[in-house]
């Protein structure tokens, strides 16, 4: 369905919400509040075993600490969505399963977390790196896409968090043109993922009405994009009917329209940019219905600090 065409489509509104949207933290802070350390997968390999484990349980160690402090951070700011790095652990998927046999040494203080978040009603999610691409042509590639999902399957886990939407595992639509591959692969993958995986439109591959088919043939909930909505469509204004009319869609596939989750972005050099920018300086009033917004502004805390103060004033 074109742009166009759904300036005749009705607007499905539900009801009113009773309470604002939770505005949502990206992965760190602006500030050096919130950051985690890194590990290069060149540097690890040059590592002997033994080194690799003791370099790899003192940084898992300091990242889980560091993870302790993001939500105490999130706490402290009034924040009930964060979104964790995809490299928290990283290494943890490699074939030598140092890393692997870590986390399992370590799933009590991983437990701690999750309790922790579920203790002050936090909700955690995790958008794995673009590597993972289900719908890719290349076996192997679907092949090492399952296995990095499965890594973080575990580590939520781990964590002790559920296994369900509540707890996603938010990716993209991959290889274009491939939708029946998509759902087919999306259709064989094991609970641990299946149960958490999440479906996000994007601005080249996958439009907001190709990735909604996906999700409704394949039960999987569809995090809608605003910002890549009007970049794929060309569109002027965050307003243009299909972006009311996407955003209440995208809740039908939520078993629970309570969870669904959004994202939002601003253009950096112009309305359409693709780069985000520092703050967020316009929204679709439709977004006012979203129970959930993941904040994509490079100044972080300061942009959900910024758009309380416009967006959500009187709410």
């Amino acid at each position: 369905m074109t742009a166009i065409q759904f300036q005749n489509q009705p607007h499905l509104e539900p009801a009113q919400k009773t309470s604002p949207p939770y505005l949502g933290l990206v992965c760190i802070t602006v500030s050096k509040q919130v950051r985690f350390r890194a590990m290069t997968r060149t540097r690890y390999l040059k590592l002997s075993l033994k080194e690799r484990e003791t370099v790899l349980k003192e940084l898992y160690q300091d990242n889980l600490q560091r993870l302790d402090v993001a939500l105490s951070f999130c706490q402290e700011n009034n924040i009930r969505l964060y979104r964790m790095t995809s490299a928290l652990f990283p290494m943890s998927d490699m074939e030598d399963e140092i890393g692997a046999n870590i986390l399992e040494e370590m799933k009590a203080d991983l437990s701690k977390i999750g309790q922790k978040a579920q203790a002050l009603d936090i909700r955690m999610v995790l958008h794995p790196d673009q590597f993972v691409v289900l719908s890719s042509d290349s076996a192997e590639i679907v092949k090492t896409s399952i296995k990095i999902l499965e890594r973080h399957a575990l580590t939520l886990d781990l964590l002790s968090l559920p296994r369900s939407p509540w707890s996603l595992m938010n990716i993209h639509g991959g290889k274009s043109q491939r939708p029946a591959e998509l759902i087919k692969v999306i259709s064989e993958l094991p609970e641990a993922i299946k149960t958490r995986l999440t479906l996000e439109n994007d601005e080249y591959a996958y439009s907001s009405e190709e990735i909604l088919a996906v999700c409704e043939q394949t039960g999987i909930p569809m995090v809608f994009d605003a910002h890549h909505q009007i970049c794929h469509e060309k569109l002027d204004s965050y307003d243009h009917p299909s972006v009311a009319s996407m955003l209440y869609a995208a809740r039908e596939t939520w078993a629970n329209p309570d969870w669904q989750l959004v994202h939002i972005s601003n253009g950096d050099t112009a309305f359409n940019d693709r780069k985000h920018s520092n703050l967020i300086t316009a929204m679709p009033q439709a977004y006012h219905q979203a129970p959930w917004i993941e904040v994509e502004a490079k100044h972080k805390e300061e942009a959900i600090a910024h758009l309380r103060s416009w967006w959500l004033m009187g709410e």
